[in-house]
């Protein structure tokens, strides 16, 4: 008769546990059974004490969590808040009526209860400058989803279903890319009378939605390929099914980086046509308007340009930092 091993002493209260004899293995599951009744609290414990019982994290999840820990996505967000909230309620910060004009106070400097000066027409220039945020962020935000809507829309079917809807579609956005934007402008709204937003953010729309759709080609065509989606194809799963359950939740996220960064650059395209007189036209109270016609005064009255200039170089680099931020949050491989 073979010997049979002694019982080990386990370090807790002196207890033995003894071997089954099929080996270490099998000692050891019996030692971890014995462990997790005496603990159950452990059972729910995943590797590194994460915890089975909690959802994993997703692309949208890890992305809101890393954004949060960002001053530049927090100082941007802040700024940006600040001009939607002055858009909305200019009144909050500016009593005064953006058209209302005195011409014996034409390009005069800071005086009290005008901290920014006169313009040439003797308007005051604080009031202005608060009024034209209003303008600038409408065109920016509307022109900025038509072109995502339109963009995602044609892109998106463009990559789901390849063939003779891409190529004609990819031979469009060509054409489309040869256009200059502010030639284009020149001449498209050359032509326009109107004094709204609506030609203008029109004429964005028309030439800015190549580019999103060629993100959104290009994000499709790689979401589709993934198993998960050949699955969905397998089951049965439709095609609208599997465009809006599947592929859209995980192509989107670089349509949003692109039109988060694009709509700083339709701001400051809004003041470029303003500047050029093919823009909105007063008595729209806009910084591309106020720019162009404190120009010519540069060198008397400064202060006339500084401030407009610099609400508005303010207001795009805040959209650019928020499109770095958000393109750093959902793209994993800078992380």
């Amino acid at each position: 008769m073979p010997e049979q091993p002694e019982p080990l002493e386990s370090y807790e209260e002196g207890q033995a546990i003894a071997p089954t004899g099929a080996g270490g293995a099998s000692d050891l599951a019996t030692a971890e059974g014995e462990t997790l009744e005496k603990n159950p609290s452990a059972a729910s414990e995943g590797p590194l004490g994460t915890g089975v019982d909690k959802k994993p994290r997703s692309l949208w999840s890890d992305a809101w969590r890393d954004l949060r820990r960002n001053p530049i996505f927090i100082i941007s967000s802040l700024v940006i808040l600040f001009l939607v909230v002055i858009s909305i309620w200019p009144q909050l910060i500016a009593s005064g009526d953006p058209l209302d004009c005195d011409l014996s106070k034409a390009q005069e400097g800071s005086q009290p209860g005008h901290p920014f000066g006169f313009n040439g027409q003797g308007c005051d220039v604080y009031t202005r400058t608060v009024y034209g945020a209003r303008t600038s962020v409408t065109v920016g935000v509307l022109a900025t989803l038509g072109v995502a809507v339109l963009g995602s829309i044609l892109g998106g079917l463009a990559g789901f279903f390849g063939g003779a809807w891409d190529g004609v579609l990819s031979r469009i956005t060509d054409v489309f890319f040869a256009i200059p934007v502010v030639l284009g402008g020149l001449v498209l709204l050359s032509v326009v009378t109107s004094s709204t937003v609506w030609p203008v953010i029109g004429f964005m729309v028309l030439l800015g939605w190549p580019q999103l759709s060629r993100i959104a080609r290009g994000s499709v065509i790689t979401a589709k390929q993934n198993d998960y989606v050949q699955a969905a194809r397998a089951l049965g799963a439709s095609n609208s099914r599997m465009m809006l359950r599947h592929i859209t939740p995980n192509a989107i996220a670089p349509v949003i980086v692109v039109a988060t960064i694009a709509l700083g650059t339709y701001i400051a395209l809004e003041a470029t046509l303003s500047y050029l007189g093919v823009g909105l036209k007063p008595p729209t109270v806009s910084w591309g308007i106020d720019i162009s016609s404190a120009s010519q005064y540069i060198r008397n009255a400064p202060h006339m340009l500084l401030w407009p200039a610099g609400a508005l170089a303010i207001t795009v680099l805040a959209f650019i930092m928020l499109g770095d931020a958000v393109r750093d949050a959902l793209d994993p491989k800078l992380r």
